[in-house]
């Protein structure tokens, strides 16, 4: 089972300081519920027929990342990759592997509305403004790059992994990018 959906943050209160209560409630009730209300009813078919299986669930680089996405998001996206660890130690139990994938950027919808209501122009610039803050150049991270991921974490080709978040970044999250040698 894909788990696939959410939402982003409130871009009406960034700061911690001024944080709507009200928002934070409904991101994570969709963020953070709806995935375990996937993963209850996933599991619970599984375990009725008996079937070994993958339940993989959508995070983002904002779950092992603090300071680049709003809080609210952060929060949601950290709190999920505790659920699957959860999960997947009752689950495995049963022969059943969860886990996450968290992808960089990628010039969804979603991110480009966000982009748009900043001031960003059409989708190629937001893919050159993420190109251009990626590590790893000469590719563009690409929705079918998630989803080559999510198809290794289904297949037997990763039948011994669980409880992992696999990092679709082109290495965004280990590179320091503030210092001035890799410049």
């Amino acid at each position: 089972m894909f788990n696939n959906a959410g939402i982003g943050g409130s871009r009406a209160c960034p700061s911690i300081l001024h944080m709507d209560m009200a928002y934070l409630n409904k991101i994570l009730t969709v963020n953070v519920r709806g995935m375990a209300a996937a993963i209850k009813h996933a599991g619970r078919a599984m375990v009725s027929q008996g079937t070994r299986g993958s339940v993989i669930c959508t995070e983002s680089v904002s779950s092992v990342l603090g300071g680049v996405a709003l809080h609210d998001y952060t929060m949601s996206k950290h709190a999920i990759v505790g659920l699957v660890k959860s999960a997947a130690s009752e689950l495995g139990k049963r022969g059943m592997r969860v886990n996450c994938i968290s992808p960089y950027a990628v010039a969804t919808p979603m991110l480009s509305s966000a982009f748009d209501e900043m001031g960003g122009d059409a989708l190629g610039s937001l893919e050159q403004m993420i190109s251009s803050l990626s590590n790893l150049k000469g590719v563009v991270l690409k929705a079918e790059h998630v989803a080559d991921a999510a198809l290794f974490l289904a297949t037997d080709d990763s039948s011994f992994v669980s409880e992992h978040n696999l990092v679709v970044d082109g290495g965004f999250i280990v590179v320091n990018h503030a210092f001035e040698i890799y410049k």
